[in-house]
């Protein structure tokens, strides 16, 4: 696999307790499946830690939640899992329904806040938290590919919390695509940028590629249902080989 993608990339190596970490980060070898649901405005909101951060719209009372399942099999913290939940935003200029997400897909510049976390390593929550000030905490993620069907599933300590499952899609590669995320330390909102070089990827617009089951018991699991989900996905994306590039967390006003 070529690595051009990382080169002219400056990287600096900071150390945290007994941890070391290398920024940006690169991911050299990821496989990642997203599908894009609505949810009820009113209760995104609710869950935005800052009045400046607006739910993006597809038309207005109902806005776009990302969920997404990354494998990371190679990267400069070692291999790990990951699991995001997303609530795609703007921050500080409003937005307009419908209007907005379609020009940010075909920039394909999203910007979003960082709902939920979860990871399977110490070095991928610790350094997420510490530096970013995303939600990060340790738990089951785990994949499974059978009959033409990806599936990963999110638990922890034992307890479901939901499982998203996708068609495996015919792939090719696609364009460069940016994503901002937005995260808050100390009630001082952050942003950084995650560049991804899909080398291999489907888009697919088919509700029936993707499907989101939810569990019973655990506490995000009654979050989830109050966010007014859509039955199916408005999109599904399915990338088994991609490469990646976080770069450091800084502040709003460090363009």
């Amino acid at each position: 696999m070529s690595h051009d993608f990382f080169k002219g990339i400056k990287q600096w190596e900071f150390s945290y307790e007994d941890l070391s970490i290398k920024l940006p980060v690169f991911y050299y070898d990821t496989t990642s499946l997203q599908a894009v649901y609505t949810a009820a405005t009113h209760q995104v909101k609710q869950r935005l830690p800052l009045d400046k951060m607006h739910p993006i719209e597809l038309y207005p009372g109902r806005c776009l939640v990302a969920f997404t399942a990354f494998e990371y099999r190679r990267s400069d913290i070692d291999p790990y899992n990951e699991f995001s939940i997303a609530f795609l935003v703007t921050f500080g200029r409003p937005q307009v329904p419908l209007v907005t997400p379609v020009a940010q897909m075909l920039r394909r510049q999203l910007s979003a806040y960082v709902w939920k976390l979860p990871v399977t390593t110490e070095i991928a929550r610790v350094g997420g938290v510490e530096m970013y000030g995303y939600p990060k905490f340790l738990a089951e993620i785990d994949f499974l590919k059978e009959n033409e069907q990806v599936t990963c599933r999110l638990a922890e300590k034992g307890e479901a919390i939901l499982a998203l499952k996708g068609k495996v899609l015919p792939t090719r590669r696609q364009k460069i695509s940016r994503i901002q995320t937005f995260s808050v330390i100390d009630d001082i909102p952050l942003v950084a940028n995650v560049v991804i070089n899909p080398l291999e990827m489907a888009i697919s617009s088919d509700r029936r590629a993707a499907s989101l089951e939810i569990g019973t018991h655990h506490p995000i699991c009654s979050e989830l249902r109050a966010l007014g989900l859509s039955k199916k996905p408005l999109q599904y994306q399915y990338s088994p080989l991609n490469q990646a590039i976080l770069f450091a967390g800084r502040n709003l006003i460090d363009k």
